[in-house]
């Protein structure tokens, strides 16, 4: 059976058609010139590479508070081995430069007002400490 749409001549007729211009041979047109290499694609600009390092360079609010957390928490960690080593007798310098150097990182800021002036106080008792030990 056999169905055929709104058209039915049109669609009976087109296989014909088809079949007469496949039959020929194939030629190349004359009039159209060979085409050259297409041109490059524009380059993106800088400004998205610059974009996507300032986005590195930005920190989250909860990870620079974690940061601080840990500064104050190993700051008090070097003040503890200070204290243990002053009551044993037994101060040991590597001791007053890993205090020295914790106090570094408690200068920077954490976001949240309460945190910042726990860190504070305790950059002071770093500070304090150093002081005593004769060291800048």
């Amino acid at each position: 059976m056999r169905i055929y749409g709104p058209n039915g001549a049109a669609l009976a007729s087109s296989p014909a058609a088809a079949r007469r211009a496949g039959s020929g041979t194939f030629t190349v047109p004359t009039e159209e010139t060979p085409r050259g290499p297409a041109p490059a694609a524009g380059l993106r600009s800088v400004g998205n590479i610059d974009a996507l390092i300032a986005l590195q360079g930005l920190e989250d609010p909860t990870e620079r508070k974690k940061r601080a957390v840990t500064n104050g928490r190993q700051a008090l960690d070097v003040l503890d081995t200070l204290k243990l080593g002053l009551l044993d007798g037994t101060l040991d310098p590597s001791t007053l430069s890993r205090l020295k150097s914790a106090a570094g990182g408690l200068k920077l800021p954490s976001g949240d007002p309460g945190l910042d002036e726990v860190l504070g106080e305790i950059e002071l008792r770093v500070e304090v400490e150093l002081a005593k030990a004769g060291i800048r």
